[in-house]
């Protein structure tokens, strides 16, 4: 009797620190989010070093204390395998990002289909971007795809270009000849969703371009080979 009463004190207390951790964690991400009121925290968690916690906010990582009184940037580096658990990390939260692809404005992209068309790629490009144009030379030696160029000018000079591209009686002509051929677009002046893309790029974390996303809803930021997009575009249709 004496054994399990011992037994159901220990289970009760064990609860109760167990739910008094989670209640001052949950404290705690108030005190943090408090902070960044334009942002929202997309993970907290404790690490196993040195009493910290992981904040990801902004898509960005950052460090804080048990009372959130400090906030620390930067690298934390395992001295045994000299490998920084900050960028692992980093690449985990990459791996794992989606978009969910009925959230963008497809109807707004510049569309090109090539061969059947049945594997889907959407991308966030900047005209005056050197490795967006990069991207189109891969995407040239890709087919059976269908892509969805989502105009996004976010360097100087890009809007102009950007405007000229959308307001061409044939967008994707002028797309082609200036990413590919170099050749200025000829069209005018008109109206165009551009702010709204770009509106939709910074509510998705679009940072920088290309920005590549598939039908699963993985990102990719940056430039990838031609066999890097067939493998993801592949392993995207199997899910």
């Amino acid at each position: 009797m004496i054994m399990r009463l011992h037994h159901f004190l220990m289970l009760l207390l064990s609860g109760f620190i167990f739910n008094q951790a989670l209640a001052d964690e949950t404290q705690l991400k108030k005190t943090v989010q408090a902070h960044f009121p334009e942002s929202e925290i997309e993970s907290f968690r404790k690490t196993p070093y040195m009493g910290l916690y992981e904040v990801v906010v902004g898509g960005e990582i950052l460090y804080t204390d048990e009372k959130a009184e400090y906030f620390f940037l930067g690298h934390v580096v395992d001295t045994k395998t000299r490998v920084s658990v900050t960028n692992e990390r980093m690449q985990q939260l990459r791996d794992a990002r989606r978009i969910a692809i009925d959230t963008l404005p497809l109807e707004l992209g510049i569309k090109a289909i090539k061969g059947n068309g049945k594997r889907t790629l959407i991308v966030y490009s900047d005209p005056h971007c050197p490795f967006c144009k990069k991207l189109e030379g891969e995407l040239v030696k890709v087919t059976d795809i269908t892509i969805y160029t989502l105009l996004y000018p976010i360097l100087k000079n890009s809007m102009p270009t950007a405007t000229a591209i959308w307001c061409s009686t044939d967008q994707l002509k002028a797309w082609d000849d200036f990413m590919l051929r170099g050749i200025t677009p000829s069209g005018k002046d008109c109206e165009t969703p551009l702010n709204t893309l770009l509106q939709s790029g910074q509510k998705n974390r679009v940072t920088g371009t290309p920005t590549l996303i598939f039908a699963d809803g993985s990102v990719v930021s940056g430039l990838i080979p031609a066999e890097e997009i067939e493998k993801r575009l592949n392993n995207a249709e199997k899910k």
